[in-house]
């Protein structure tokens, strides 16, 4: 339905997310630049800033030369992909002849990934006050999850998070612990991803009550990171030995080619860490066009399932690389306490007073599943991916027709 303006909600809320991220990080660009016209984009990149595995890096850097004498590698981010960048803003004209010249994604964009994507970046929904203060899923009544590691790559853990008996013994650093009377708005509002990492971490434990979660922030109070900083961030978590890695964020992609970092990052890291699984939000887009890090076959793709259990919920992505479908709508867990303001309808504050909220999205069906397993890895002595594997077995037998592979309480 449009308003009066002629704007349907969808595109009010895509150019209020696009805001948010575009005045906080002005070297951030939007694929294609008319936008506004078709009503979507393809993907977010950082200008003049590509990624290139090593063993290309020398013709890339010829290739790249041609257009910008000034491009240099800045970073290594992990063994086997380097970061390029260069004085120009322009990526599509370099791009294009690079694809002609070494072929279809030998360079790439450095893609800037987001809690969601594409039609409007937040989760499906924002955070809504609960009807309970019990949380959904309910706290599970024996210690499942005992002596499984669960990394959770996400925003940070709230200071105040370890009031909830759930999350009592969850581990952050201390630049990993969101801190609200550090929050930047002078407004005193919730910042608009406050809350997302303790919220996700509130689910695996509640599913999982005897696992040891981590938190690792590394996605920003606008809801992004870019490729390069979230690989460092990646390699950073599994130096400390974690079974399951929990990231609810992703990206669309140029041409739809994998993201170059996390292909490296697999071949030169996580496949030597044997039995270590990623569990990944399939994004909240109701599009089958593949979501990264959860579209790669070596991911667990978690899409979300309505309130009923019986139905994809609307706005989740889905298609063949989807592995399967959880609850992913109105769930309820530890949140931020205080008044938080709408992106999309500045007018719409919400007050928080007992630290939590109701919120809906596959970055919370994502966390389901990665509880699901750490839970059964306590009870069955198997690996990260050898429980994943039998979870999707499991998944596969509790499948409804039109839907897919899906997992419920």
């Amino acid at each position: 339905m449009a308003d009066g303006n002629g704007q349907s909600s969808t595109q009010k809320r895509l150019e209020a997310e696009l805001k948010l991220v575009l005045d906080s990080h002005p070297d951030v660009a939007v694929s294609p630049g008319n936008w506004r016209e078709r009503g979507s984009f393809d993907y977010l990149y950082r200008k003049g800033e590509f990624l290139v595995a090593d063993r290309d890096l020398e013709r890339a850097l010829a290739g790249l030369r041609a257009d910008d004498s000034d491009i240099e590698v800045v970073d290594s981010l992990t063994e086997g992909v380097s970061l390029l960048r260069g004085r120009g803003t322009d990526i599509d004209g370099p791009l294009d002849r690079l694809d002609a010249l070494l072929g279809p994604g030998v360079v790439t964009p450095n893609h800037v990934l987001s809690v969601c994507d594409k039609t409007g970046l937040c989760p499906a929904s924002e955070p809504a006050v609960p009807a309970t203060l019990e949380p959904w899923p309910a706290v599970a009544p024996v210690k499942e999850g005992k002596g499984v590691r669960v990394a959770v790559v996400d925003t940070g853990f709230l200071s105040d998070g370890w009031n909830k008996p759930w999350l009592n013994g969850v581990i952050a650093d201390a630049g990993d612990i969101e801190d609200p009377d550090s929050w930047p708005a002078p407004d005193g509002f919730i910042d608009p991803y406050a809350g997302h990492g303790t919220f996700i971490a509130g689910v695996i434990r509640c599913i999982a009550p005897g696992s040891e979660v981590t938190v690792e922030q590394v996605i920003d109070q606008a809801g992004v990171v870019d490729e390069a900083a979230l690989i460092k961030q990646l390699d950073e978590a599994l130096a400390k030995s974690p079974d399951i890695i929990s990231f609810s964020a992703g990206t669309y992609t140029r041409l739809n080619i994998p993201p170059k970092a996390f292909v490296e990052f697999f071949e030169n890291r996580l496949k030597h860490h044997k039995g270590v699984v990623l569990v990944a939000a399939a994004g909240n887009d109701a599009t089958r066009t593949p979501f990264w890090p959860a579209a790669f076959p070596w991911a667990v793709s978690v899409g979300a399932l309505d309130a009923t259990g019986r139905d994809r919920a609307d706005f989740s992505n889905f298609g063949g690389w989807v592995d399967c479908y959880a609850p992913g709508e109105n769930l309820v867990n530890a949140y931020a306490t205080g008044q938080y303001r709408t992106v999309v309808d500045p007018s719409d504050v919400r007050t928080f007073t007992d630290g939590m909220c109701e919120w809906s999205g596959t970055s919370f069906s994502t966390p389901v599943v990665a509880g699901l397993i750490a839970a059964r890895m306590a009870r069955s002595g198997e690996n990260g991916q050898q429980a994943a594997a039998k979870l999707l077995q499991a998944a596969q037998i509790q499948a409804i027709p039109g839907v897919g592979s899906r997992l419920w309480f």
